[in-house]
């Protein structure tokens, strides 16, 4: 059965988004390489600050939920409620917020800021309405319950206990630690050939 939430425009733009969802944050890296910009130590300290908070929110949530995160189907065979999931129910897309913001920081494109807040809040709101509507078609009444206590978007300081598979978590992550390598290099470049 599919759920009235899974259903709305909203949750169907979602889908859509969700389905390209590796691709979004390619114009936010195309600004903040391409649009000159002065970066300083302040830049590189608040970005990696804000890298390595996301980055241990996205592993906190992968160690917890398993490699199907990173799975564009629907197939979801659990409601993971324990964890960085019983704290927040986006783990995951908070902590890819806080890395994309982290690299908007180090560009030092600072009118991007704004722009690149609302432009997230905007796809993962879509996106998340998607994964909602799915969550509750499988789930039902269960899915209801942890998402009326469970904040969307700010961690509640809370925890419950479960299982994580933390060395799958960090082998699932080694291409997004290349990418973050290759983004640092290329941010390198902008810094000693195109520092505004």
């Amino acid at each position: 059965m599919v759920s009235l939430a899974e259903q709305r425009p909203a949750a169907r733009l979602g889908a859509a988004l969700f389905r390209r969802r590796s691709w979004l944050p390619v114009p936010f890296v195309l600004v903040a390489l391409l649009v000159p910009a002065h970066i300083g130590a302040a830049n590189w300290i608040a970005g990696a600050i804000s890298i390595a908070i996301g980055e241990a929110i996205r592993l906190a949530g992968v160690a917890a939920a398993g490699t199907v995160t990173r799975r564009r189907s629907r197939d979801v065979q659990r409601l993971v409620t324990y964890g960085i999931f019983a704290a927040v129910r986006n783990p995951l897309y908070v902590g890819n917020f806080l890395i994309w913001m982290g690299f908007v920081l180090i560009s030092g494109v600072r009118w991007f800021i704004p722009v690149a807040i609302v432009l997230f809040f905007v796809e993962y709101t879509l996106i998340v309405a998607y994964e909602e509507g799915v969550l509750e078609s499988i789930f039902g009444e269960e899915y209801l319950r942890y998402k009326s206590t469970t904040p969307r978007w700010v961690p509640a300081p809370r925890s419950a206990p479960g299982e994580h598979h933390w060395g799958e978590a960090w082998r699932s992550e080694i291409s997004t630690f290349m990418q973050y390598a290759a983004l640092v290099i290329a941010f390198l470049v902008k810094q000693r050939y195109w520092n505004g």
